[in-house]
């Protein structure tokens, strides 16, 4: 497994499995470029990776092109017709159900993304067919694919509330067992469904025959999204948000995504003046900043066709006044509302300039359970984290979008470097890609370095009821009496290097044209390059 390379000039990716690195590298080989390679592994990873990603999910892109700009696609799907408040409350439910049929109430829109960034590849000189893009995909489903260390572990974790959950038990055991590391496992009528779409294209997943195939199992299983809401559904071509640094450009997505939280950590966290990583100042003013973004995110992020403009949030005014509600030697109160999820970043650089940030993600792990009988689709239940409180900021209606923790990250440095990155993780993912770029950009540590170097978590990621600071056990003693003393609530786990950190990566394009990348340790899986 290589976790970091440099020096290519052709391509380098890099994914949180090494399979779908080595498909996306061997598609830059075939001469595709890093959209082209980015498909095939967004696909590819949905089947070796199933418990943290699949097509029933959600996706997210941003596409450097070679010109400069730099735009965001949008596969957030919408709530179905059907999913309204009174259909959960005549059910019963004072909240949406985590599990389940019920669970499945948005719209899958990672395929509806993958078909503009096929346009996108193709306006930049791509010229793969989708079924070389799909090939991997179909092999490994079709022939099966090794349990991961991760996979294994999760399906114990969670299995009391995913056993009852349509398609799962056939999909995800192996002859009625909770499977081992190594077992191996198919995904055959998913092979089948990526075969399907190679030859008819991608939009047959919503009004085609596996649009139709889809909303059949869907009607039959009591989920709210009917045939209707597959054949309207369209992802979007949007703006990115940036905040401008002294490093330069920083990127990320636009709403119903967590984006505006990520920047408005490292708008913070540069006002604070932190000279030296890794010091108490380091780490407690990421964690103050990040407080500061999450009570802003919770109280404008929602659908777009809902919120204002956010751009003053990334405004030098309003982060000026901000930063003064951070105290240097104190902890705020805390906690807040918290986010959870199982999601994949990936990235993907080409020597042409194209430099891609992707995340997918089924919301929590497995998602809502569901596997599709005639598809194979796993279905996100992203839908969750709507409200049946008729007065709050996310809360259900039919046809709109749900927040979400997903948000890739890019940076246009004013050193010439173009960095492409991200990492899983719920409410994580804002401080991990804080961490990480902090680390890399600002303190000038190596790029596999500052993935790899101790990293912490506020707030409640991976279905854990702990909402404190979490931090890995390879930080300094001194550094974490500092912070216990300021009045941090914390605990230091007993691993070195945890899954609850997220598994982040990125990917980095040089002035003078050499390509570099690396991966989580944390992860199964690495960077590849040629």
């Amino acid at each position: 497994m290589t976790l970091h390379t440099a020096g290519h000039r052709q391509g380098v990716v890099c994914a949180p499995h090494m399979k779908a690195a080595e498909d996306g590298r061997a598609i830059v080989a075939e001469g595709g470029n890093a959209i082209e390679a980015m498909i095939a592994m967004a696909a590819s990873i949905a089947a070796v990776y199933p418990h943290m990603n699949h097509i029933g999910g959600d996706g997210f892109w941003l596409i450097r092109e070679p010109s400069g700009r730099v735009r965001a696609l949008m596969g957030a799907g919408r709530a179905g017709s059907k999913a309204t408040i009174r259909f959960y409350r005549d059910a019963g439910y004072d909240e949406i159900p985590a599990r389940g049929a019920l669970a499945a109430l948005t719209v899958p829109g990672a395929v509806a993304a993958w078909t503009l960034a096929q346009e996108a590849a193709r306006a930049q000189g791509g010229k793969l067919p989708l079924d070389a893009l799909l090939a991997p995909a179909i092999k490994h489903a079709r022939e099966g694919y090794v349990v991961t260390r991760s996979q294994a572990r999760l399906t114990k974790e969670k299995y009391a509330e995913l056993e009852t959950a349509p398609g799962f038990v056939k999909s995800f055991l192996v002859d009625g067992k909770q499977p081992e590391v190594g077992n191996l496992l198919k995904q055959s009528a998913l092979a089948a469904t990526f075969d399907q779409l190679a030859h008819a294209g991608l939009d047959d997943f919503y009004r085609g025959d596996v649009g139709r195939e889809i909303a059949a199992d869907l009607e039959r299983i009591g989920s709210p999204v009917t045939r209707g809401d597959l054949e309207q559904f369209r992802a979007a071509v949007e703006i990115p948000l940036t905040l401008e640094t002294q490093a330069g450009a920083l990127h990320n997505a636009p709403p119903p995504t967590q984006g505006l939280a990520s920047l408005i950590i490292l708008g913070l966290f540069e006002r604070l003046r932190v000279q030296k990583a890794e010091s108490f100042e380091y780490v407690h003013g990421i964690v103050e900043a990040t407080k500061c973004a999450f009570r802003v995110r919770d109280r404008v992020v929602t659908d777009p066709d809902r919120g204002g403009d956010l751009d003053r949030y990334l405004m030098p005014a309003f982060l000026d006044g901000e930063v003064d509600r951070i105290d240097p030697r104190k902890a705020a109160r805390w906690p807040q509302k918290y986010g959870e999820g199982d999601t994949i970043w990936m990235g993907a650089v080409d020597a042409s300039g194209l430099v891609v940030s992707y995340i997918q993600s089924v919301y929590w792990e497995f998602g809502c359970g569901c596997v599709l009988p005639a598809t194979g689709i796993l279905m996100q239940n992203r839908g969750a984290s709507f409200s049946l409180d008729p007065n709050a900021l996310n809360s259900l209606a039919p046809g709109r979008r749900p927040f979400h923790t997903l948000n890739p990250a890019l940076a246009t440095l004013k050193d010439g470097r173009v960095i492409a990155y991200g990492t899983m993780g719920g409410d994580g993912q804002p401080q991990t890609q804080a961490a990480v770029f902090t680390r890399h950009v600002l303190f000038r540590q190596p790029l596999d370095k500052a993935i790899d170097a101790p990293r912490w978590l506020l707030g409640r990621t991976w279905g854990s009821t702990h909402t404190n600071l979490r931090m890995e056990s390879r930080f300094d003693g001194n550094l974490i009496d500092q912070l216990m003393s300021a009045g941090h609530d914390m605990q230091v786990l007993d691993e070195p290097y945890s899954d609850t950190m997220g598994h982040a990566g990125a990917v980095v394009l040089h002035p003078d044209g050499t390509l570099e990348g690396a991966h989580d340790p944390r992860s199964d899986g690495g960077a590849a390059g040629l």
